[in-house]
């Protein structure tokens, strides 16, 4: 084998990249001071891009798709070396390839909580957390901006400046949208397709995009989240004494089933007197409540003063009592009038009702009897 047979086996003639890993964004194609043939082959494949970089200046840039290189397919690389009419020596160039598929379950959340004013519990502080996706959609801009000549580059060193952005702009955006504590979680969907809006622009200034976007949980301190389980099992609880004589029985049912305890009989007595004792208490403070409540009403509204009473002869039987007012209205009927037999508690005997002075006012609006 003569000398130039050994230099042409030492240039690259295949250039490809096979990507065995999940979080390769950038790599560089190990050239070693080999020299590239000219009419070499690229192989660029799916969701990959290739991208030439000559001393330092980005050149061309091939998308997916297999190619023979030659001053054709490298118009800048070719204006960049100054072949105008061909070229039939190797060059040496950096290549990148730049992996633009999606990057998923990248993790963003608050390392310190957010300091927000609620409608319903005033300043309150927030935990949240999530999940986005992203993928390269300009190399040449990735390459310029991130990755730089990095031979081998991956997520894991971009996602902590990618973090901090996301978190800046999901505090801005809770903080705007004035939306309570407790109604976040109904509201997951419209956060994260405004915040995706929101950060697109600055990620596109990396040469990123942002695909997905999710927000899976914000959460309230541990003491407030506490003092919430509380109220809600105030509200689930209802009736407290019903509760109180719930529980009783559930102690009774408990010792009955623990017959090998110390003393059954004396545990079932304590946990019957302590529930009792409860249920007498709530009873009480429930009795107190009725008894202001009827109180108040009486204070406000004096009870009628009651009237006489009167009970009335008809046809031998004795029918009443009835009050002025029942008597006013059968007078204006016809069925009472001065001739009417009347008794009332008090009297010694029944007596016209013409002759009662306090029925004869009764009487004053009513015409005597037509004469015949």
């Amino acid at each position: 084998m003569g000398l130039w047979d050994r230099i042409k086996n030492e240039l690259i003639d295949i250039i490809e990249w096979t990507d065995d890993s999940n979080n390769t964004m950038v790599w560089k194609f190990p050239r070693h001071q080999n020299e590239i043939k000219n009419g070499a082959q690229l192989t660029v494949r799916e969701s990959q891009v290739a991208v030439f970089v000559n001393e330092g200046r980005i050149a061309d840039v091939f998308q997916p798709g297999r190619y023979q290189l030659n001053t054709q397919n490298m118009p800048i690389l070719t204006t960049i070396m100054g072949w105008k009419y061909g070229f039939n020596s190797p060059f040496k160039v950096d290549v990148f390839f730049v992996n633009t598929k999606n990057f998923t379950d990248n993790k963003w959340g608050t390392k310190n909580p957010i300091m927000l004013r609620d409608a319903e519990f005033g300043p309150i502080r927030l935990r949240a957390f999530g999940t986005y996706a992203i993928k390269v959609i300009d190399a040449a801009l990735f390459i310029r901006e991130i990755a730089g000549t990095q031979a081998h580059f991956t997520t894991d060193e971009v996602t902590e400046q990618l973090r901090n952005l996301i978190i800046t702009r999901f505090t801005d955006a809770i903080g705007e949208s004035k939306i309570p504590a407790l109604d976040l979680a109904a509201n997951y969907d419209e956060l994260s397709t405004f915040i995706t809006g929101k950060i697109n622009p600055e990620f596109g200034e990396y040469g990123l995009s942002v695909t997905k976007f999710l927000v899976e949980n914000v959460s309230l301190p541990p003491e407030v989240e506490a003092a919430l389980d509380k109220r809600s099992s105030m509200g689930i609880l209802g009736n407290l004494n019903q509760y109180a004589q719930f529980q009783a029985a559930n102690a009774i049912e408990a010792a009955a089933k623990n017959p090998g305890g110390s003393n059954p009989g004396l545990e079932m007595g304590m946990g019957i007197t302590m529930a009792q004792q409860m249920a007498q208490m709530l009873n009480q403070q429930n009795q107190q409540n009725q008894n202001q409540n009827q109180q108040n009403t009486n204070n406000s509204t004096p009870p009628p003063i009651p009237g006489p009473t009167f009970f009335v002869a008809v046809n031998g039987q004795q029918q009443g009592p009835f009050s002025l007012q029942s008597l006013q209205q059968m007078v204006s009927a016809g069925t009472f009038t001065r001739e009417s037999i009347v008794w009332k508690q008090g009297m010694s005997e029944w007596l016209k009702a013409g002759d009662v002075q306090e029925l004869t006012g009764l009487f004053g609006s009513t015409p005597p009897p037509i004469p015949k």
